[in-house]
């Protein structure tokens, strides 16, 4: 969409002309909200293109450079004169992130707009259009963001990583199932332990079981209350937020399943994506009970009472299998910590990241304070796995 268009199909001819301008404040937070507020006041909502113009010239060194662009770009292709609020809304919305202040703005301006129907209210849609929408009312509890996302969403590129992640998870268990003649607790194989991906106490020297360990399951069982967890919420996330985010969020809580094993169960192994996808569904429910009044989501309260039926039972199994006796003592059965570390890392790190989905991560210090935490984590269990062994002279089984 250009800048043309989206002068012409604002609705700025319900709004008066303004009459007087001021200067901006030097405060980077409040340049956004007293631009806004010029449109606003006094229900005005039009500039003249000239006062425009000098207002960025005295205040453009104070803006995204990106932003400046697409505002002088507005006035320059506007050849009526005047720009009206509606134009300025839709136009910085068209850059790929929002600011904390230009998302603080934008809240308190969309509450002036007028004959903005709900997204909810739209009709004539295709059916790829309704399930973009029906994503939207799913994760985002403003109905800004919700039209935000609706009118931006490309499918390009589409949610690639949760479904290759399954498909990698469903190869790798079709693969042993074959190799062990085995589909339901393959965790009961003398051989189940011995190959590359799961995480071995005695064999943690290979980082590279730190993570890999979540392509591995116990069971058609596990996999299977997983992959639906991870496929049901995984990829709507991923819609929203992208791969990048998502793929953050679900990797820490891998690692983070890990060592929380590694510190607390010192001598059991650990398979299973529990980590990662109790990351992304416990950040989503979080989010959810946190915006409670803006999630639009139908049956909201028995589809959330539904996930954690599904992640108790998960759970639950993780438990019993854990202490249930093993078939080849003394290496105990996989340990249940890691669903733990994955619901910490969703209630911390995960909230942030999906609260914030159209803003930098970089400028919240939420995220940063959470993340450093995580970092420390890491690295005390780190140490942890490298010196508090043999201090504790801890007695591990025999390598598979």
């Amino acid at each position: 969409m250009d800048i043309v268009s989206v002068a012409a199909n604002a609705e700025g001819d319900e709004i008066e002309v303004l009459e007087s301008i001021d200067v901006l404040p030097v405060a980077p937070e409040d340049q956004w909200k007293s631009l806004f507020d010029k449109f606003d006041s006094e229900s005005s909502g039009f500039i003249s293109t000239e006062r425009f113009r000098d207002l960025l010239a005295a205040h453009g060194s104070e803006l995204d450079p990106h932003k400046l662009e697409v505002l002088l770009a507005l006035a320059d292709g506007n050849a009526d004169g005047k720009i009206c609020y509606q134009d300025f809304v839709n136009l910085v919305r068209m850059s790929n992130k929002r600011s904390n202040s230009f998302r603080r703005a934008i809240l308190q301006g969309g509450r002036q707009l007028k004959g903005a129907g709900a997204l909810g209210e739209e009709v004539g849609l295709g059916l790829s259009q309704r399930l973009v929408r029906h994503i939207a009312y799913e994760t985002l509890p403003r109905e800004i963001d919700r039209k935000w996302y609706f009118d931006s969403y490309t499918c390009c590129p589409p949610p690639w990583l949760i479904l290759a992640i399954t498909i990698a998870e469903v190869a790798v268990f079709m693969y042993y199932g074959l190799q062990l003649d085995r589909w339901v607790l393959q965790v009961s194989s003398p051989h189940f332990l011995r190959g590359p991906l799961p995480y071995h106490p005695q064999l943690r020297i290979q980082a590279w079981r730190y993570l890999s360990y979540a392509f591995m399951h116990a069971g058609i069982e596990h996999l299977g209350l997983n992959m639906a967890m991870q496929l049901l919420v995984g990829v709507p996330l991923e819609m929203v937020h992208g791969a990048l985010r998502i793929g953050l969020v679900y990797v820490c809580g891998v690692l983070a399943g890990s060592l929380a094993v590694s510190v607390t169960d010192m001598t059991a192994p650990v398979v299973g994506s529990s980590g990662g996808v109790y990351a992304l569904v416990s950040a989503h429910l979080a989010n959810v009970v946190m915006n409670w009044s803006g999630m639009k989501c139908q049956f909201k309260l028995f589809r959330m009472a539904m996930a954690l039926v599904c992640m108790s039972v998960e759970f639950g199994r993780a438990v019993w299998l854990r202490f249930y006796p093993p078939a080849f003592p003394p290496c105990p059965n996989p340990s249940f910590v890691a669903h733990l570390g994955g619901v910490m890392v969703g209630l911390t790190l995960g909230v942030v990241v999906l609260q914030n989905y159209e803003q930098r991560l970089q400028e919240q210090s939420l995220f940063w304070i959470f993340f450093s935490v995580y970092f420390l984590f890491v690295l005390c269990a780190v140490f942890w796995n490298v010196f508090a062994y043999s201090l504790l002279d801890v007695r591990l089984p025999p390598t598979p």
